[in-house]
């Protein structure tokens, strides 16, 4: 599956012939975007976002530019700038902070390098300076002889999976994944509640499989992130699941819920499990779990509420942001369980974030 930007780029050059790609390569203090932020800016169109604003309207300006200067060539140029960016004396925003943007334009010619169908697992790598190509690396040995120590180390360390995949600024080279990592979900139950789930989640770093019993339980229309299982038993999705996978459990039957839970908790590593449920069935659900031979380690991460403790609610939206705002919370914090255990947070708010 070909990334989403380079989708983009290959369609708006073709349209248009030439594009300039922007770039945060630098971030220092309140900036509206990290690094890697990225936009594709042609002459009539442009996708992406560097944060909007003020710094966004300079780029795209810029960036149009260096568009109408541009003359077609046969052979690829590979012409890049660098330009900062302070954001509070240059653009009169007040956050303050600095930013520093990598202009890259794009024809015909250097198409010609940049393929269509690369690996969403890829980096892209290139110096900031103008002349050479870009680079796919998808293995660990790819092109590792002309790039800088520092580069090698940090690709190969991401391909390997022992550093988290960042784009990163290391010795006048850029480098980042051609797609922005995303946590995939298991998300059991396609009612009410699981619909809104859905809405929460739109634009969020989730891959989100919906499983249900029932195909005319879904709404026609599904997000890009959304993925439809059909299943006539849900455990048996669960089991199927990577390591990893977060479980979200909301179906309209509780002898169902536990399979999943079980399933889960027996198929190996996950990162999070939650069941929408009262304080009486998360009881229940743990002498099961016990009974059936389930570790005490893995009971102890069930969470049950879920969601975020202290924002309470029952209706299905505040419930599905209250869980998006959690993931969020999780993602930004490694995956870590950051909950107490539930029969703390539970006292007080025993119903809140309940099945009906």
């Amino acid at each position: 599956m070909t990334p989403e930007w380079l989708t983009n780029l290959h369609e708006t050059v073709t349209a248009e012939g030439g594009a300039v790609r922007v770039t945060i390569i630098r971030a220092d203090g309140s900036a509206p975007r990290g690094v890697g932020s990225a936009m594709t800016v042609g002459r009539a169109v442009f996708n992406g976002t560097i944060g909007g604003g003020a710094l966004e309207l300079t780029a795209l300006l810029a960036a149009r530019d260096l568009l109408d200067g541009y003359v077609a060539v046969t052979e690829p140029q590979w012409r890049r700038e660098v330009r900062d960016f302070p954001l509070g004396p240059a653009l009169g925003q007040c956050c303050g902070g600095f930013v520093q943007l990598l202009f890259e334009p794009v024809g015909l010619a250097e198409l010609r390098d940049v393929p269509v169908g690369s690996s969403v697992d890829a980096f892209l790598v290139r110096p900031i300076k103008p002349g050479r190509p870009w680079r796919f690396a998808i293995h660990r040995k790819d092109d590792f002889e002309a790039w800088p120590l520092g580069v090698r180390g940090y690709v190969r360390e991401c391909l390997s999976g022992t550093r988290a995949r960042d784009a990163a600024l290391i010795s006048g080279w850029f480098i980042e994944p051609l797609n922005v990592s995303v946590q995939p979900i298991f998300l059991y139950g396609a009612g009410h509640v699981g619909r809104a789930v859905i809405k929460a989640f739109v634009d969020l770093p989730f891959e989100i499989y919906w499983v249900d019993t029932d195909a005319e339980r879904y709404p026609s229309d599904l997000p890009e992130n959304v993925v439809k299982l059909v299943a006539t038993d849900p455990a048996d999705a669960a089991r199927h699941a990577p390591p990893g996978a977060w479980h979200v459990i909301m179906t309209y039957s509780h002898a169902i819920d536990f399979d999943v839970c079980r399933a889960v908790m027996e198929h190996g590593v996950f990162g999070y499990i939650g069941v929408i449920a009262s304080r009486t069935k998360r009881v229940r659900f743990v002498k099961r779990l016990r009974e059936v031979g389930i570790p005490e380690p893995s009971i102890a991460q069930l969470q049950a509420p879920i969601g975020l403790a202290g924002l309470d609610g029952k209706e299905p939206a505040v419930i599905a942001v209250s869980l998006a705002a959690d993931f969020l919370l999780r993602l930004q914090q490694g995956g870590v369980q950051r909950n107490l255990p539930q029969t703390d947070r539970a006292r007080g708010a025993h119903d809140r974030h309940t099945a009906p």
